[in-house]
């Protein structure tokens, strides 16, 4: 079976730097303007309190202390690693352009890591911001861009407060300087089918992105979305449907997007449903398999043959 059916992080790190790269979660302390009150205090229908972050930056710990932290953990289980910072909780470049700044330069110059992810909102972008990660000392910068679908009565419906085409002009300005962009995407968010999903990947393909995440709807404790569940007014995708979904959505994408998530990663504590989300390695092994068994791969659908990557040469066994 070959491990290769879609353009994976791991493997354009290596192709990019030579070596293997961790990611490693940073708290900055970032608010959103969906809580806030620049736009609502209720935030995204799916976003949990914490903002899927790990609340370290609650306890004092700045950014530095955090990646030091980290590294020293897993250089004991890989020597010689590199490491991508990824500011993940919230939205990370809303507010001042100073602050943006200022946190890239407490990050600056700290050993092995060779770039920063950067989550956060397409309407908490500007010009001077993208200016600021254009002209960043690091030798990667991806900017992790909430979409979620492409369509406007989605977004409506799960209170995202931007529309799609703030997304694609965002999207383009960021790539216009260079900067990398990753598209987070839901699959089974409500109100959508499989055709809507399959509309989202495309337009997706039609702008300059760089990557993408694909996350399955699931439900957390004390998030808008628990309501509606609880009410009966949503219905969540099986694990059979959501890796379909998935799965036709590689078959779709364009086979220079890098694939950096397959599948979402909640809380075990805070996940109310499906039950299947927490069972991450059985998931991901369905999903391969599902592949395998439909000989189906990244870009099959757009008329792309399986690219040599997708082919790697078998080790010769030794006589």
């Amino acid at each position: 079976m070959s491990p290769y059916r879609f353009y994976r992080l791991s493997l354009y790190f290596k192709q990019r730097f030579g070596q293997r790269i961790r990611k490693i979660p940073l708290d900055a302390g970032s608010s959103c303007p969906n809580r806030d009150g620049t736009l609502s205090r209720s935030g995204c229908a799916f976003c949990n309190q914490k903002g899927t972050g790990t609340g370290l930056a609650e306890t004092g710990m700045s950014l530095r202390e955090q990646y030091f932290a980290y590294r020293e953990l897993s250089r004991d289980r890989d020597t010689g690693t590199r490491f991508l910072g990824y500011l993940q909780s919230f939205s990370n470049t809303h507010g001042p352009a100073a602050r943006l700044r200022t946190l890239l330069e407490e990050l600056a110059e700290v050993p092995d890591l060779i770039g920063l992810a950067i989550g956060t909102r397409p309407d908490c972008l500007d010009e001077e911001k993208l200016d600021i990660l254009q002209n960043s000392p690091f030798e990667e910068i991806w900017l992790d861009l909430g979409l979620q679908s492409a369509h406007d009565a989605t977004l409506k419906r799960i209170n995202r407060g931007h529309d799609a085409e703030c997304f694609a002009t965002w999207a383009r300005k960021a790539a216009e300087r260079g900067i990398k962009v990753c598209a987070h995407v839901i699959t089974g968010l409500p109100g959508e089918n499989l055709a809507d999903f399959e509309q989202t990947i495309l337009f997706v393909n039609s702008l300059p992105v760089s990557g993408i995440k694909i996350h399955n709807l699931y439900v957390c404790r004390d998030t808008p979305l628990e309501s509606a569940w609880r009410a009966g007014k949503i219905e969540l995708l099986s694990q059979e449907e959501s890796q379909t979904w998935l799965v036709r959505g590689l078959a779709l994408l364009r086979q220079d997007v890098v694939v950096h998530r397959i599948n979402s990663d909640p809380e075990h504590d805070e996940l109310l449903a499906p039950a299947w989300a927490n069972k991450k390695t059985a998931y991901l092994n369905a999903v391969t398999q599902f592949l395998h068994d439909t000989d189906t791969w990244q870009g099959k659908a757009l008329g792309q043959d399986r690219p040599e990557w997708m082919n790697p040469p078998k080790k010769r066994k030794q006589p």
